[in-house]
């Protein structure tokens, strides 16, 4: 089955290539970019890929219209700070010969403050990357997408390894504007925030992944991981509770 890969982008040069490397098995490769400014276009046109600019519309609506550009019914969705472990990739290979269903998860495997997490919310990190588009799609959510089908999801061998190389100061930063993001998607869908979600978000957060998942394994890389989601969970709603107020 010819697969086409989709990969959306902004200012992703310094992880690109990387990506693209771990790639360069698909019959087709589309990046769809939303205003680069540091070479990202220019080197994945060097990679042979089909470049589409696109403005930004939102992680889902963005990776949907990469899916509807490509020009095959199966589709890899990659992020540019993503790639492929040698298993994973002979996975795929040996699935689209015979293909077992539609839409297939596979194993994420974070990398953070220069450890590649084993255990917690930071692997096995299941996300559903692999589909025919005419079973899934990826949701309008403009943070946290995730994929909608009817179809059963099944899993794949091997591991998509996700290195971003940001500092921590730009790692909070990019979760401050995501909990922002969810906080407004809440609100829009006329959700309200109360105090046990306040209180109960994040300490179940911290039981499920540091304690019942293993997280407290991964030293203080897996510490220091879990305590932003925990985090993450509590602003998350404190933001749906000041939109709340400012509104009244």
């Amino acid at each position: 089955m010819p697969l086409s890969v989709t990969i959306i982008t902004r200012n992703a040069a310094g992880q690109l290539e990387r990506c693209l490397a771990s790639i360069a098995f698909a019959d087709e490769v589309v990046v769809v970019d939303s205003g680069s400014t540091d070479g990202t276009v220019e080197l994945a046109a060097r990679h042979g890929a089909r470049v589409v600019r696109k403005e930004w519309l939102g992680f889902g609506a963005q990776k949907q219209y990469a899916v509807d550009a490509a020009s095959h019914v199966w589709v890899l969705c990659v992020d540019a700070d993503e790639c492929l472990s040698p298993e994973l990739r002979e996975a795929i290979v040996a699935e689209l010969k015979a293909p077992r269903g539609f839409v297939y998860a596979v194993a994420r495997r974070n990398r953070f403050l220069g450890r590649w997490l084993k255990h917690g919310e930071g692997y096995p990190d299941w996300n559903v990357r692999l589909f025919h588009r005419e079973h899934a799609r990826w949701g309008s959510e403009p943070v946290h997408e995730r994929i909608v089908t009817r179809s059963p999801v099944l899993r794949l061998r091997g591991d998509l390894l996700h290195d971003s190389a940001e500092t921590l100061e730009k790692y909070l930063d990019k979760q401050n504007r995501y909990t922002s993001l969810q906080a407004e998607s809440l609100r829009a869908a006329g959700r309200r925030a109360n105090a046990c979600q306040l209180v109960l978000s994040p300490l179940l957060r911290f039981v499920k992944f540091y304690l019942w998942r293993l997280g407290f394994l991964d030293g203080v890389p897996g510490l220091v991981h879990i305590t932003i989601g925990c985090m993450n969970s509590f602003n998350k709603y404190a933001k749906l509770k000041a939109l709340e107020r400012a509104s009244e």
